[in-house]
């Protein structure tokens, strides 16, 4: 029998994981204290929502949602700030301003760019794969140094170890091992189905997609086709993504994710075993079981 899915996210202080019918935040609030949150999720058992493509969208979808709801309650209990119910307003609006500036950054500016970039390379002006292989490596570059240059900021360093700390905790479950500090230590912090990954195959998908794209077509009409393409693309890089995690040992799939693999160096650090023990409590709660009483609060 095949072990259940688990998937997961760092949060302020914290780690949030998502089993198949179970969403648990654990969040470290003081030194001597573990808060957790543990919630039944609805798992949707309408046929099309397991299609391929479709079922890509709604897992994102899913987490997005839910890596809100995450954030806001490890902001609330890690720091205080922040509230610890989200209203639909609320989180419609972090959603909103989340997307807009994916957008601005990591399709408008890269597109410009690709734009100006005709007059250096006059290729991209006769050739489609050209100009979106040009577009497509702005796109990363951008992504990469956006990722670099918060990295070096004190909270979201912590943030990348808990996200450090969330990858050794899942290799652990994955290779029946018990899940304590000492097996999560030993474990790599560089997971082939980290969310990085998604967003670097994204990036590689988009530059096929967009050939469709003609290449004299006016600009708003190749920005307008780009976001229209978004959940195709999506659904197709989530595909790619769950197919690499279940064959990582295949040559042309590590070649696949390896770029993925390098920017984790960036997105992910090394844990302490502090925050080992809140990825593996996290962790333990959303497969139900067991959990030491002592120093964790259940809200």
């Amino acid at each position: 029998m095949s072990k259940p899915s688990i998937g997961g996210q760092a949060v302020i202080e914290g780690v949030m994981m998502r089993a198949p019918s179970k969403f648990v935040i654990a969040v470290r609030k003081s030194k001597d204290e573990i808060v957790l949150k543990k919630e039944e999720v609805k798992i949707d058992k309408n046929w099309l929502f397991k299609k391929p493509l479709v079922r890509g969208l709604i897992a994102l979808y899913d987490a997005l949602i839910l890596g809100i709801r995450a954030l806001n309650f490890s902001a609330y209990h890690s720091t205080g700030e922040g509230e610890e119910k989200v209203g639909k307003w609320a989180m419609f609006f972090s959603m909103a301003t989340g997307i807009g500036l994916g957008l601005l950054l990591f399709i408008y500016l890269p597109l410009q760019v690709t734009e100006l970039s005709k007059h250096i390379f006059p290729a991209a002006e006769h050739s489609s794969l050209v100009y979106n292989g040009i577009d497509g490596i702005v796109r990363v570059v951008f992504f990469v140094i956006y990722v670099w240059v918060i990295s070096f900021m004190k909270d979201i360093k912590r943030v990348f170890e808990y996200h450090g700390a969330e990858h050794k905790a899942i290799f652990t479950y994955e290779q029946g091992l018990d899940l304590t500090v000492e097996n999560a230590r030993l474990q790599s912090r560089f997971h082939p189905r980290c969310g990085t990954s998604f967003l670097i195959i994204l990036m590689l998908v988009c530059i096929m997609v967009f050939s469709l794209i003609p290449n004299d077509a006016n600009f708003f009409i190749k920005l307008g086709a780009r976001l229209v393409f978004i959940p195709v693309i999506a659904g197709i890089s989530y595909e790619i993504l769950k197919f690499s995690g279940k064959h990582f040992e295949n040559p042309i799939m590590k070649l696949l994710i390896l770029p993925g693999l390098l920017v984790q160096k960036i997105t992910t650090q090394e844990p302490d075993d502090s925050q080992l023990e809140v990825a593996l409590i996290s962790i333990r709660a959303s497969l139900d079981m067991p959990i030491p009483e002592e120093g964790i609060t259940i809200l």
